[in-house]
């Protein structure tokens, strides 16, 4: 299989508009719509924005929203541990529709695969800014979780291209970018890296 490259939005670290950023992501994975601050007009008209541009071949997701979700057709919703049940979100989304869910350690990576979640983001692995202060959960607990789960995991926070390898050593399915990518003067440029550090030739 090869590895997935899971893209997470973030308006405030990036100098273009999203949908010029989502229009340069050909060959991502999966592109989770996550701006928590915004109200539900505004991030309805973004994800209709997004689902235009983005590849054809990219999963669109949105963080939380099961209402967004459905009104936009997306593929799916991003759920954390204060977010509706697994198998709520799943029940209004109908079938053939994607749940993941945000865990720190092994008993919620456990509640959420048993609950019947499609993947999960595990982190953060790496120290890394948005998490300041709070000490990474390191490659042995990524390693651990993705060997006792049975469905797909991916890593996230301070994931460099330097850093993918290790994680995919680690047992990791993929792994999840947000600065790298949001950040990255040329985002088509820093897909690319990361995609030839997930699958190089």
């Amino acid at each position: 299989m090869m590895a997935w490259l899971y893209v997470i939005s973030n308006q405030r670290l990036t100098r273009y508009p999203l949908e010029v950023v989502a229009g340069q992501l050909e060959g991502i994975d999966f592109f989770q719509l996550r701006e928590k601050e915004l109200p539900a007009n505004e991030l309805y008209r973004l994800a209709c924005k997004l689902k235009k541009v983005l590849p054809p071949t990219t999963k669109f997701l949105i963080n939380d929203r099961v209402d967004i979700a459905l009104a936009v057709q997306a593929d799916g919703v991003h759920l954390g541990q204060t977010s509706l049940p697994v198998d709520v979100a799943r029940r209004l989304l109908g079938p053939g529709k994607l749940v993941g869910v945000s865990v720190h350690d092994l008993a919620e990576a456990q509640r959420a695969a048993s609950a019947g979640a499609d993947y999960l983001l595990f982190g953060h692995v790496f120290p890394t800014e948005s998490k300041k202060g709070l000490p990474p959960r390191g490659l042995i607990a990524l390693g651990e979780v993705a060997r006792k789960v049975g469905i797909p995991v991916i890593a996230l926070g301070g994931i460099t291209p330097e850093r993918v390898r290790l994680c995919l050593e680690a047992g990791a399915s993929g792994v999840a970018v947000m600065s790298g990518i949001m950040a990255a003067e040329s985002p088509r440029e820093a897909v690319l890296k990361f995609r030839q550090a997930l699958n190089p030739e």
